[in-house]
């Protein structure tokens, strides 16, 4: 009759100190550790090996800081004008699409960021349909994702230049939006995440900016503009309560500089007045610290998801059904037979 063969117990490594206990002079194991907590640190290493990607578009007419709002989000010269720096740059007749990447590393991560920028917009005498430009160049990326992913011979990892979010940088006027504000939303909240902010806050008092916001608000509302983060993509109850948090701040009354003032001892990025000093991270003065959190402290990945989930997934859907529509089209299939199918 021969033994049962018994496996030896793996031991788990390490992970914080709570798996072995000193007892009689050596290690006890812990039956009950499985490992499943060890895909964490799996997809760390795996995250940190890839590094990651953010595509930021900036549209706002001429003059809002746009730049320097890139500049100070990152803490480096990240913008377009900042890189590429002519002696007099010209407002354009019409608008253009530039782009431009960088590789950014902090503390071992690695990140590829594109800052996409619209001069022209806003800035003619004439601004009928100014957003269509910026509209084409958003699918154009999902297009372009789209045919790569369709590949037969596809890539391991598909380039994303799609763009996960657009900062739109709203005049301090003090009275309401724009029309030209309320169409570019309004259309472009369809297919890419919107987050709008007032440009240069410090131009309005702290009274003027709270009705300015509220006015904002009570518009995006009246003309069912849904800006990030949406109310429909909260995933569950604790999600809802921090977004409701953020969505009753927006739009951010922001202040951009990438310009360092000595302040009670304290090296801080400021604008210089005659004055004092409006620190750009002090959030009694601005409320740029809180964009700066959503952007990348806690809703990168969330910004990114919903664009690939949800915008781009949006996209797809409707690219495909064109493409089975022209192809039953020409095989003689009538329209009705097709529509039964896809139900």
């Amino acid at each position: 009759m021969s033994e049962a063969v018994v496996p030896e117990a793996v031991v788990p490594p390490a992970v914080g100190g709570g798996v072995y206990g000193e007892k009689a002079g050596g290690p006890v194991v812990d039956f009950s550790y499985v490992g499943i907590d060890a895909i964490l640190e799996q997809m760390r290493r795996k995250a940190m090996k890839q590094g990651f990607e953010l595509n930021i578009m900036v549209v706002g007419q001429s003059g809002l800081g746009k730049s320097t709002l890139m500049n100070t989000l990152f803490k480096s010269k990240v913008s377009r004008k900042s890189v590429l720096a002519t002696a007099q740059e010209k407002i354009p007749k019409t608008i253009e699409i530039k782009s431009i990447s960088h590789d950014i590393e902090e503390k071992g991560v690695r990140m590829k960021l594109t800052v996409i920028d619209t001069p022209g917009f806003g800035d003619q005498i004439n601004n009928e349909n100014c957003w269509q430009p910026i509209m084409k160049f958003i699918n154009d990326q999902y297009e372009a994702y789209l045919q790569e992913e369709i590949n037969i011979n596809r890539k391991k990892r598909i380039p994303d230049s799609r763009v996960h979010c657009c900062i739109y940088f709203i005049p301090p006027t003090g009275h309401c939006l724009r029309p030209l504000d309320v169409e570019f939303m309004r259309r472009l909240s369809k297919v890419v995440n919107i987050v709008p902010v007032i440009a240069k806050a410090d131009t309005l008092t702290l009274e003027e900016r709270d009705f300015f916001k509220k006015k904002i608000r009570e518009e995006l509302r009246a003309n069912g503009i849904d800006v990030y983060p949406q109310k429909e993509f909260d995933e569950d109850a604790e999600d809802r309560m921090i977004n409701e948090k953020i969505r009753e701040m927006i739009p951010f009354a922001v202040v951009g500089s990438d310009q360092e003032y000595q302040v009670n001892g304290r090296r801080l990025l400021g604008r210089k007045t005659k004055w004092g000093t409006i620190e750009v991270e002090n959030i009694a003065h601005c409320e740029f610290a809180y964009l700066r959190d959503l952007l990348i402290r806690t809703h990168m990945q969330n910004i990114k998801d919903i664009t690939s989930s949800i915008h781009y997934e949006m996209y797809r859907v409707r690219r495909l059904n064109e493409n089975n529509t022209v192809v039953a089209h020409a095989n003689g299939i009538p329209e009705h037979h097709l529509a039964a199918h896809e139900m």
